[in-house]
């Protein structure tokens, strides 16, 4: 028996072979989240965008609670205590699905959760992790305002000390989650630095006004938050961190997830056009006949599969505890941009139908506008990965 004859047969799926790099309970993990996708997202996502709103989102958070997606990364108060790995499986298909699931998810986990559990009392995580995990409790994150985004040491946020209590003024944007959420995690500056402040969203002084007309991540809440003297407990603070070094580790986390949520966007691109070109016919036959078509698909096959290793690579490396922020955004820089690039190629390969919403193709292409500069400027990822080789910061 040759040994060609003993190879698996090739699956355009997988060209790679990069389940076999999965465990068990790795593809368990995933094939769960995409069967919820498939039945959950995917027959209403298109009417949902069109529309620009995402309705039921308390009733999805709670059945994402419900199949541990939400701080699904970490551990205890009700988390699911996964693997860094298979939370990016699970990003991955959310993001196949839509991009504003993923940030809902996104946002609830690696943003809003994750801060109360890393830096958070004892009694700020028994508080909110387990209604949060189970969907019960929305969460948000605000970091970003109107004039500081890849600035926030510039913030003008502010929390004063009157008395035992935090009064904390400012204006965020663009927060996701932010209208529907029952918690904030916002940062201010104090006289004491930069400090994260949990805060009930049903506080005198609070109010979340939604973002309307946008053109990207449209099935996705999107708010600013207001915050007029709002009077705040002393134990409101997270107390483990002060300093910019508090956010931006939450960021980085978040920014993993997109790693793997981008080559979903890119991946439901790849799969629209293999499956458009098999069967549009133009001159007689079907146009992934033609050689110009198949050298689209190749290329765009060899990104996106070279971007999942990527991300399998850096989620093995955060399992180890190994994973550095340079790396983070050696993965959001590359997957992103290859993701936006497969999404545009596909677009061609559908024609005019590349526009429908019929077709996912344009609606990831248009969420992916929002990933390519959220939690992270194309810029900025540059910059860091700049300093990283050469020892100079060209930041200012």
């Amino acid at each position: 028996m040759s040994a060609s004859s003993k190879l698996p047969p090739f699956d355009p799926a997988d060209p790679l072979g990069i389940d076999d790099l999965l465990e068990p309970e790795d593809l368990a993990i995933r094939d769960t989240v995409r069967s919820w996708a498939a039945d959950r997202v995917l027959p209403y996502v298109a009417e949902w965008y069109e529309k620009g709103e995402l309705p039921g989102i308390r009733e999805l958070a709670r059945e994402l609670g419900s199949i541990g997606a939400l701080g699904m990364s970490l551990s205890g108060y009700g988390c699911a205590g996964a693997s860094a790995v298979q939370y990016g499986l699970a990003c991955l298909e959310l993001e196949a699905a839509d991009s504003g699931i993923r940030s809902l998810v996104s946002v609830q986990g690696s943003l809003a959760m994750y801060a109360i559990h890393r830096f958070g009392s004892e009694e700020q995580k028994q508080t909110w992790l387990p209604r949060m995990a189970a969907g019960e409790v929305i969460g948000c994150f605000g970091l970003t305002e109107p004039d500081h985004g890849s600035d926030p040491a510039s913030m003008r946020t502010y929390a004063k000390r009157d008395g035992g209590d935090w009064v904390l003024s400012g204006r965020k944007m663009w927060i996701t989650n932010g209208s529907v959420a029952g918690v904030a995690v916002v940062w201010a500056q104090t006289d004491d630095g930069i400090r994260g402040f949990v805060v009930p969203t049903d506080s005198p002084g609070f109010s979340a006004p939604e973002i309307n007309h946008k053109w990207s991540l449209r099935a996705s809440v999107t708010s600013e938050l207001v915050l007029d003297e709002v009077r705040l407990p002393a134990d409101a603070v997270l107390p483990e961190v002060v300093g910019l070094k508090g956010p931006l580790s939450c960021l980085s986390h978040a920014r993993y997830g997109i790693v793997w949520g981008a080559m979903g966007a890119a991946r439901s691109c790849l799969e629209a056009a293999v499956d458009y070109a098999k069967t549009r016919e133009q001159f007689g036959r079907p146009i992934g006949g033609f050689q110009l078509t198949q050298a689209k698909l190749a290329d765009m096959a060899v990104e996106l599969h070279k971007g999942i290793l990527l991300a399998h690579h850096l989620g093995r490396r955060m399992d180890a505890g190994r994973l550095r922020p340079e790396q983070v955004s050696f993965g959001k820089l590359n997957n992103v941009r290859e993701a936006i690039e497969i999404c545009r190629t596909s677009r061609t390969i559908l024609g005019a139908n590349g526009i429908s919403l019929e077709y996912p193709v344009m609606r990831h292409a248009t969420n992916l506008e929002s990933v390519l500069t959220y939690e992270g400027t194309v810029e900025m990822h540059q910059l860091v990965l700049g300093k990283a080789l050469t020892g100079l910061d060209a930041f200012r």
